[in-house]
């Protein structure tokens, strides 16, 4: 692929052409997805990819990578576009994790692959934990040790657990492990091979886990059957990881035109995982938002405002949009009358997908009509919890989002560091952003088909919980900003 402009280069074009942004041209759906092309998403992510390079591999919270792509995104909507938007930049403060190193040595001294977990707690002794193993049932139904019946019986106190992964969170094993005096859990993958996804124990879970090493499932099979015949089988598990609180920050940008008090707003996420420059997730989110606003810049005449935002520390448990959600006022909360989330839009082997419930309104129907006539086929489910529209289902505003796979066989590059610029299926991501341009314009236009606010559903109440979420996070960061958590190196935190 030609190497597309650099961001210096694709500035100088971009601020020549808006001081002369179109007067008395009305928005349509037709001109915004004429806008969208393939070669401008290629330059985005292209030069979120450049920053990764430059900035150790990845743009994840708490990191380099991670500001220097918003202050990718902030050149162009706070700089070139300050005539047509209103930007303001949301800070927050949050848990950063980082592993700087860790190790799992089987019985016969040999090394063994292994990967970590966000928010791993370290191992406090010098040269880590080593212990006999205790094995414990799989349960591929319920989800293997995410219960406290599924421990019954086992004596797991001063030894490792190991324990297969599947269905429940992580998080869940290890909390379970640690009450009845696990000093740590080796975990298996439940597929074969070292391609295993990285997953986030969750910073208000801090204090309440053991530590955790993620092996390949061939591995854990191995020393099971071993305990099986009943030989005793040790391991060492070494975490050294630190734990502070650092700064990051939201982008919220609105057209100056539209009424404020009909909002259509267009989420995704900005960072990366740390193993990665995250250019399908979510980069490829971040590239259809920018495009889409340097489109809409160049219309008027449209009665609704259009709100993009780029969400901080996604990666660490959707934090930056609860952030934002946990904090409107109701009147704020009743003004967005519409929020689309766009997470991973050009996985390499694309399954096309919305997501919605009850009090979606026209929002699927919108995307599901475009990409039918790009002959694509449309799977339609339920919310799950991973991606930044929670928040917004919590509150009650009508929502939907389109998504194209996480993991094989989608993309086998998820959270890898291979999640690169080949990894990107350009055509998938082209119709996407098409798809996204249209709802948007169809709703700037007309809020016909959205139904209200869902103010007396049970979503509603749950935004205590979600306030309480970030009480408990404000806590551990406070505990965190004490000192690095590091499992053997003489500084140290309660954790």
């Amino acid at each position: 692929m030609k190497a597309p402009r650099t961001a210096a280069t694709a500035a100088a074009t971009l601020f020549l052409s808006s001081s002369t942004v179109a007067t008395n041209n009305p928005l349509t759906a037709d001109k915004l997805e004429a806008d969208i092309k393939t070669e401008e998403l290629q330059n985005v992510l292209w030069n979120l990819n450049h920053i990764a390079i430059n900035n150790g591999g990845n743009r994840a919270f708490g990191e380099p990578g991670f500001k220097a792509s918003l202050d990718f995104v902030l050149e162009r909507v706070q700089t070139r576009f300050a005539d047509q938007f209103d930007t303001f930049v949301q800070p927050f403060n949050h848990t950063y994790d980082k592993t700087l190193e860790i190790s799992v040595t089987g019985p016969e001294g040999e090394d063994v692959f292994v990967i970590s977990p966000q928010y791993n707690p370290p191992t406090l002794v010098e040269g880590g934990i080593t212990a006999a193993l205790v094995d414990t049932p799989v349960d591929d139904e319920r989800g293997s040790a995410c219960f406290a019946d599924q421990w019954e019986g086992l004596d797991v106190k001063g030894k490792l657990a190991l324990v297969k992964r599947g269905l429940c969170a992580v998080a869940d094993k290890s909390i379970l492990a640690k009450e009845r005096g696990a000093l740590g859990v080796i975990l298996y993958d439940e597929v074969p091979g070292t391609n295993i996804v990285v997953p986030t124990l969750g910073a208000e879970n801090i204090g309440r886990m053991v530590p955790i090493g993620i092996i390949p499932l061939e591995v854990g099979q191995s020393w099971k059957s071993r305990l099986a015949a009943g030989e005793e089988v040790t391991a060492t598990l070494l975490v050294d990881s630190i734990s502070e609180t650092r700064e990051t920050w939201n982008i919220i940008s609105e057209t100056k035109q539209g009424d404020p008090n009909n909002v259509v707003m267009l989420g995704a996420h900005l960072d990366s995982v740390q193993k990665g420059a995250g250019v399908n997730d979510d980069g490829s989110g971040t590239a259809a938002l920018l495009e889409i606003m340097t489109a809409v810049r160049r219309y008027d005449n449209f009665p609704n405002k259009i709100r993009f935002a780029w969400w901080g520390a996604e990666e660490s448990g959707l934090v930056g949009s609860l952030y934002y959600t946990s904090h409107l006022t109701e009147a704020e909360a009743d003004s967005i009358r519409y929020y689309f989330n766009y997470d991973m839009i050009g996985s390499p082997q694309p399954d096309f997908s919305i997501a919605s419930n009850e009090n979606s309104g026209v929002g699927p129907q919108l995307l599901d009509e475009y990409l039918a006539t790009k002959g694509k086929e449309v799977r339609h489910g339920e919310f799950g919890s991973g991606s930044d529209f929670v928040g917004f289902i919590e509150i009650g505003i009508p929502t939907a989002s389109l998504h194209t796979g996480a993991g094989a066989p989608y993309d086998a590059c998820y959270h890898q560091a291979c999640d690169d610029l080949d990894n990107i299926h350009w055509e998938a991501l082209t119709v996407n952003a098409r798809a996204a341009a249209r709802a948007a314009a169809r709703l700037a236009n007309s809020l016909e088909g959205v139904p209200p606010r869902a103010k007396t559903s049970p979503n509603l109440r749950t935004r205590h919980g979600v306030m309480q979420s970030f009480k408990r996070w404000t806590a551990l960061a406070e505990e965190a900003s004490n000192g690095h958590t590091c499992s053997h190196k003489g500084k140290k935190i309660r954790v």
